[in-house]
């Protein structure tokens, strides 16, 4: 019996088109495969499949390529540049399938001019870009999605620069090349200082974060492969490449600014969920904190709590308020894991237990083992990777040379 419903388990999943990455027959993403069904039909999330996107654009644009879950058509086009970046010498790609979360990063090349009327000079001036997706929906009728965007040229001036600046979605198209070069260029660039003076340097909101998502994705599966296996590594940059911005950011960084679901949240008696930095110093023994990192929902319980659980306190009378507390965490997990496919991993663990690797792994270490003077509370993360200020102070001393 059990290889039997093993191998339904297969078949379902092979229903889904998909195959995920475990390290057991038991986690709650194989056997639970069937809830595909209704998460794509209910919800109509998944739209279509044999994907075709096509690309239109001005002439004073040319196309180097495209960062995601496609592959090109080969289709010649005089829009296509001559530098390549991934996916390039074409004007259409396919994509197998697309829900309305796949995301794809589109990289242009300023069109060369010769003599003195070159584009820029005039602010007024307008391009565009034309994208047609065809697909076939899940009703089975093939459609078209026509959208169509366009932008206007700026002289160069760095405020106009920066105003357009998402750094949200320029951490998330390639994570693996020029990481630390590209980020000392830009605060160089952008950055507001006094030459040989580090703590002069200071950076625009629109730029602020953008160092700390830098720090998270250096230090993310992406980059750091040890301890994973190929395939392994292949499927989370896969699913980076696909999500979009939000779920990108939520995979990299679990930044607590920009999110609408903040990715770690403390419980205490003394107040309701509340958004906390992703830090060591969030941790206490009196809070619940949950966090959400994409591919694993971690429930981690400071000690005192778990002390007050296994006593059994929240099933007696009087401690109704016990009980809610550690009933809250696990309905908003809950929510997180309805909402995603594939199903992420849920891990309920306490302070000093073998579990809380996975919340620990994910905090900034700026208490570790060799700290001279530990800031009262948190907890101690025996690691030598440094911290963010550490980051930060040597990035500095290089942005204002």
């Amino acid at each position: 019996m059990s290889g039997g419903r093993e191998l339904f388990r297969a078949e379902k999943w092979a229903e889904t088109g998909w195959i995920p990455p475990l390290a057991g027959f038991q986690r709650r993403q194989l056997t639970n495969p069937w809830e595909f069904s209704a998460w794509a039909a209910g919800a109509r999330k998944w739209p279509g499949t044999r994907g075709i996107l096509e690309i239109n654009c001005s002439k004073d644009v040319k196309v180097q390529g495209i960062i995601g879950p496609c592959t090109s058509l080969e289709k010649k086009s005089p829009l296509s540049s001559d530098t390549v970046i991934c996916q390039g010498n074409t004007s259409a790609w396919k994509m197998c399938g697309l829900d309305r979360k796949t995301s794809l990063c589109f990289v242009y090349d300023i069109a060369k001019k010769d003599g003195p009327d070159s584009i820029g000079q005039s602010t007024s001036n307008q391009f565009y870009f034309q994208f047609l997706t065809y697909y076939q929906h899940n009703e089975g009728q093939m459609r078209l999605r026509s959208t169509t965007i366009s932008r206007r040229w700026v002289s160069g001036a760095d405020n106009e620069l920066v105003a357009g600046f998402d750094q949200e979605a320029a951490v998330d198209f390639d994570p693996v090349r020029w990481l630390d070069r590209a980020l000392i260029r830009i605060c160089s660039k952008f950055g507001d200082y006094q030459k040989e003076t580090p703590s002069s340097f200071s950076l625009s909101p629109r730029l602020s974060i953008f160092p700390q998502f830098i720090f998270n994705l250096r230090r993310s599966q992406f980059v750091q492969v040890f301890n994973n296996s190929p395939d392994e590594t292949a499927y989370f940059r896969m699913m980076l490449d696909r999500e979009d911005v939000a779920n990108a950011v939520v995979i990299i960084q679990r930044s607590i600014v920009y999110l609408k679901r903040p990715p770690l949240i403390s419980y205490s008696f003394q107040s309701g969920p509340q958004p906390v930095l992703l830090d060591a110093t969030a941790i206490a023994s009196d809070k619940i904190l949950l966090l959400d990192s994409y591919f694993t929902v971690v429930i981690f319980h400071g000690i005192t709590i778990a002390q007050w659980r296994n006593a059994g306190y929240q099933d007696q009378e009087g401690h109704e308020a016990f009980a809610q507390l550690l009933k809250a965490p696990h309905e908003e997990a809950g929510s997180i894991i309805k909402e995603r496919f594939l199903v992420p991993r849920l891990v309920v663990c306490d302070q000093c237990g073998s579990q809380a690797r996975f919340l620990l792994a994910k905090l900034n270490p700026s208490v570790t083992y060799n700290s001279d003077n530990p800031s009262p509370g948190g907890d101690v993360i025996f690691t030598d990777d440094v911290s963010f200020q550490v980051f930060m102070d040597h990035l500095q001393r290089l942005a204002v040379q």
